[in-house]
Protein backbone atom coordinates (compact mmCIF):
# COMPACT_ATOMS: atom_id res chain seq x y z
CA UNK A 1 0.00 0.00 0.00
CA UNK A 2 1.41 3.38 -1.01
CA UNK A 3 0.70 6.18 1.50
CA UNK A 4 1.36 9.48 -0.26
CA UNK A 5 0.86 12.91 1.26
CA UNK A 6 0.25 16.26 -0.35
CA UNK A 7 1.38 19.78 0.31
CA UNK A 8 0.83 22.61 -2.09
CA UNK A 9 -0.48 25.98 -2.95
CA UNK A 10 -4.09 26.77 -2.17
CA UNK A 11 -4.12 29.83 -4.40
CA UNK A 12 -3.75 28.31 -7.86
CA UNK A 13 -4.97 30.39 -10.77
CA UNK A 14 -8.17 29.02 -12.35
CA UNK A 15 -6.35 28.04 -15.54
CA UNK A 16 -3.74 26.12 -13.52
CA UNK A 17 -6.22 23.74 -11.89
CA UNK A 18 -6.57 21.42 -14.89
CA UNK A 19 -2.80 21.49 -15.51
CA UNK A 20 -2.11 20.45 -11.91
CA UNK A 21 -4.88 17.84 -11.90
CA UNK A 22 -3.50 16.19 -15.05
CA UNK A 23 0.05 16.20 -13.69
CA UNK A 24 -1.06 14.75 -10.34
CA UNK A 25 -3.10 11.99 -11.98
CA UNK A 26 -0.18 11.08 -14.26
CA UNK A 27 2.19 10.94 -11.30
CA UNK A 28 -0.18 8.95 -9.09
CA UNK A 29 -0.99 6.53 -11.91
CA UNK A 30 2.74 5.84 -12.25
CA UNK A 31 2.92 5.18 -8.48
CA UNK A 32 0.07 2.70 -8.80
CA UNK A 33 1.53 -0.61 -7.64
CA UNK A 34 -1.22 -1.70 -5.31
CA UNK A 35 -3.55 0.24 -3.08
CA UNK A 36 -3.12 4.02 -3.00
CA UNK A 37 -3.88 6.06 0.12
CA UNK A 38 -3.72 9.84 -0.20
CA UNK A 39 -3.15 11.82 2.99
CA UNK A 40 -4.32 15.42 2.88
CA UNK A 41 -5.42 18.37 5.00
CA UNK A 42 -8.04 18.99 2.30
CA UNK A 43 -7.31 22.68 1.87
CA UNK A 44 -8.60 24.43 -1.23
CA UNK A 45 -6.32 24.12 -4.24
CA UNK A 46 -3.62 21.45 -4.40
CA UNK A 47 -4.96 19.35 -1.51
CA UNK A 48 -8.44 19.03 -2.97
CA UNK A 49 -7.13 18.43 -6.49
CA UNK A 50 -4.92 15.66 -5.07
CA UNK A 51 -7.85 14.09 -3.18
CA UNK A 52 -9.97 14.05 -6.36
CA UNK A 53 -7.12 12.46 -8.31
CA UNK A 54 -6.55 9.74 -5.69
CA UNK A 55 -10.25 8.90 -5.61
CA UNK A 56 -10.53 8.92 -9.42
CA UNK A 57 -7.75 6.33 -9.55
CA UNK A 58 -9.59 4.07 -7.10
CA UNK A 59 -7.58 5.02 -4.03
CA UNK A 60 -8.75 6.16 -0.63
CA UNK A 61 -8.09 9.30 1.36
CA UNK A 62 -7.13 10.05 4.92
CA UNK A 63 -7.92 13.62 5.94
CA UNK A 64 -6.08 15.50 8.70
CA UNK A 65 -7.95 18.65 9.69
CA UNK A 66 -5.96 21.30 11.60
CA UNK A 67 -8.68 22.19 14.12
CA UNK A 68 -12.28 21.69 15.18
CA UNK A 69 -13.35 24.99 13.56
CA UNK A 70 -11.59 24.36 10.24
CA UNK A 71 -14.71 23.96 8.08
CA UNK A 72 -16.62 26.90 9.53
CA UNK A 73 -13.62 29.21 9.64
CA UNK A 74 -11.57 28.32 6.58
CA UNK A 75 -13.91 26.78 4.00
CA UNK A 76 -15.64 29.48 2.00
CA UNK A 77 -19.20 29.22 0.71
CA UNK A 78 -17.89 28.79 -2.84
CA UNK A 79 -15.86 25.73 -1.79
CA UNK A 80 -18.13 24.16 0.86
CA UNK A 81 -19.87 21.64 -1.43
CA UNK A 82 -16.54 20.35 -2.80
CA UNK A 83 -15.02 20.16 0.69
CA UNK A 84 -18.06 18.33 2.08
CA UNK A 85 -18.12 15.85 -0.81
CA UNK A 86 -14.44 15.02 -0.30
CA UNK A 87 -14.85 14.67 3.48
CA UNK A 88 -17.79 12.33 2.90
CA UNK A 89 -15.62 10.10 0.69
CA UNK A 90 -12.66 10.01 3.10
CA UNK A 91 -11.89 6.67 4.70
CA UNK A 92 -10.47 8.33 7.80
CA UNK A 93 -10.81 11.87 9.17
CA UNK A 94 -8.56 12.99 12.00
CA UNK A 95 -8.99 16.38 13.68
CA UNK A 96 -5.93 17.79 15.40
CA UNK A 97 -6.44 18.73 19.08
CA UNK A 98 -6.97 22.44 18.46
CA UNK A 99 -10.23 24.32 18.80
CA UNK A 100 -9.19 27.11 16.41
CA UNK A 101 -7.43 27.09 13.07
CA UNK A 102 -4.20 28.89 13.93
CA UNK A 103 -0.67 28.71 12.56
CA UNK A 104 0.18 26.19 15.31
CA UNK A 105 -2.75 24.03 14.20
CA UNK A 106 -1.59 24.12 10.58
CA UNK A 107 1.98 23.22 11.56
CA UNK A 108 0.71 20.31 13.66
CA UNK A 109 -1.50 19.06 10.83
CA UNK A 110 1.40 19.18 8.36
CA UNK A 111 3.60 17.30 10.83
CA UNK A 112 0.87 14.67 11.22
CA UNK A 113 0.64 14.24 7.46
CA UNK A 114 4.40 13.68 7.32
CA UNK A 115 4.13 11.11 10.12
CA UNK A 116 1.57 9.13 8.12
CA UNK A 117 3.25 8.96 4.71
CA UNK A 118 6.06 7.24 2.87
CA UNK A 119 6.28 9.86 0.13
CA UNK A 120 5.18 13.45 -0.39
CA UNK A 121 3.92 15.23 -3.47
CA UNK A 122 4.38 19.00 -3.47
CA UNK A 123 2.41 21.20 -5.84
CA UNK A 124 4.95 23.93 -5.46
CA UNK A 125 6.40 26.72 -7.57
CA UNK A 126 9.75 26.37 -5.80
CA UNK A 127 9.55 29.73 -4.06
CA UNK A 128 10.54 30.09 -0.42
CA UNK A 129 7.89 30.61 2.22
CA UNK A 130 6.38 34.08 1.99
CA UNK A 131 4.38 34.05 5.20
CA UNK A 132 1.18 33.06 3.37
CA UNK A 133 2.21 29.62 2.21
CA UNK A 134 3.90 26.90 4.19
CA UNK A 135 4.54 24.66 1.20
CA UNK A 136 8.29 25.37 1.22
CA UNK A 137 8.43 24.63 4.96
CA UNK A 138 6.63 21.30 4.61
CA UNK A 139 8.91 20.28 1.71
CA UNK A 140 11.97 21.15 3.83
CA UNK A 141 10.63 19.18 6.81
CA UNK A 142 9.95 16.13 4.63
CA UNK A 143 13.42 16.24 3.13
CA UNK A 144 15.00 16.58 6.60
CA UNK A 145 13.16 13.39 7.62
CA UNK A 146 14.30 11.55 4.52
CA UNK A 147 10.79 11.39 3.03
CA UNK A 148 11.06 11.38 -0.76
CA UNK A 149 9.45 14.49 -2.28
CA UNK A 150 8.19 14.84 -5.84
CA UNK A 151 7.59 18.43 -6.91
CA UNK A 152 4.81 18.98 -9.41
CA UNK A 153 4.63 22.36 -11.07
CA UNK A 154 3.44 22.07 -14.69
CA UNK A 155 4.62 24.50 -17.32
CA UNK A 156 2.33 27.54 -17.38
CA UNK A 157 0.99 26.87 -13.86
CA UNK A 158 0.81 29.92 -11.66
CA UNK A 159 -0.55 31.12 -8.38
CA UNK A 160 -3.47 33.52 -8.27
Amino acid sequence: MARIGITGHSNLSPDSVSLVETALRDHLRAEGDGELVGVTCLARGADQIFARAVLALGGTTTVVLPAEDYREREVGPDNAAEFDALIDRATDVEVMPFERSTRDAYVAASERVLNLVERLVAVWDGQSSDGRSRTADVVAAARERGIPVVVIWPENARRA
